[in-house]
């Protein structure tokens, strides 16, 4: 099989498209033919040897993948050859077929295309956990969205949105913002123009955020947190910036507030139930047509390297698909 290869870490101009063996469904697993993959921005950091863990040399990366089950190993019983699926794996997405686990593997419904489908467990399970689990946003609360216009930013608009909260989208650019605002974003503020402290204050009646979502790290963190409401909660999701931010901790006892990490991977590993539950919610509301991720550009796969220097490049509004086969 095809599959995009990592031989040694750094810039996506490494990677390369190569014949190898096609992997094996083991007990509790299900091969699956991938017919799209999802672009997430960790993809940029794990090529680059920067990620929380690094794999083995060489590797293929992807993770956000939907396709057809092609075989399914021992144990596996909700799932048979010819299921269209869609579901989780820690790497190997970027190919043509990928042993998935079968806990994180989900029938598709009929009406979902594929790159609709590669776009959704990541950026949707990440946001729906960060927000319900980890913050337990409550209906009438103030959610913060720092880059907002990204995959799993966007969702968090979404969601946020559709749980009830009044929504501040931030972004880089006021086209950036003008996408936050279709998918439900109250106010918007450009970190580029405006002072992010003062206008959170003003857009809250001087409160400040109930719940920062923080997918950027770096310069902006200090100052949404600054920014937070008594007994908030800043959820770190991640460090599109670059950089981890060294963040005073005197601010937390003088707001009350709480900072949460978010790491949706090992929430779906270790709790599959509970990852069950969230995702059946999410099916729900995109069947209902309540969510509809926005898919920015789709990829062949000898050209998933332009699709991570996009990504890394800050130019993706939404998703970007890698179409595998």
């Amino acid at each position: 099989m095809k599959a995009i290869v990592c031989k040694q870490y750094g810039p996506p101009s490494n990677l390369a498209v190569k014949d190898i063996e096609s992997p094996v469904a083991k007990d509790h697993e299900v091969l699956v033919t991938v017919k799209a993959c999802g672009v997430n921005f960790p993809d940029t950091l794990i090529i680059q040897g920067l990620y929380q863990f690094k794999p083995e040399l060489p590797f293929t990366p992807g993770s956000d993948v939907a396709g057809i089950v092609k075989a399914v190993g021992s144990g596996v019983k909700h799932l048979k050859v010819g299921d269209e699926v869609f579901g989780f794996v820690m790497q190997g997405g970027y190919a043509e077929e990928v042993a998935v686990p079968a806990n994180v593997c989900f029938k598709k419904p009929p009406k979902m295309d594929f790159p609709i489908a590669a776009s959704f467990m990541i950026a949707y399970g990440t946001s729906y956990h960060a927000l319900k689990d980890r913050a337990k946003l409550k209906e009438g609360e103030t959610l913060l969205v720092l880059g907002a216009s990204g995959g799993v930013g966007l969702a968090a608009v979404e969601l946020g949105k559709l749980m009830g909260a009044k929504v501040i989208a931030t972004a880089s650019s006021d086209e950036k913002l003008k996408l936050c605002k279709q998918y439900g974003a109250d106010e918007v503020i450009n970190y580029k123009t405006e002072e992010l402290k003062s206008r959170i204050k003003e857009l809250t009646d001087g409160k400040g955020a109930d719940v920062v979502y923080d997918p950027v790290g770096g310069d902006y963190s200090e100052s949404a947190l600054r920014a937070t409401a008594w007994e908030g909660r800043y959820l770190v999701i991640g460090f599109a910036a670059g950089h981890i931010p060294k963040i005073p901790l005197n601010l937390t006892l003088l707001k009350g507030c709480s900072i949460v990490g978010v790491f949706w991977g090992n929430f779906a590993m270790k709790t599959p139930k509970k990852n069950l539950e969230n995702t059946m919610q999410l099916m729900q509301w995109l069947g209902e047509g309540k969510l509809k991720p926005h898919i920015h550009k789709i990829y062949p796969l000898d050209q998933a390297s332009n699709a991570l220097e996009e990504m890394m490049e800050r130019k993706v509004r939404g998703k970007v698909v890698i179409q595998c086969s």
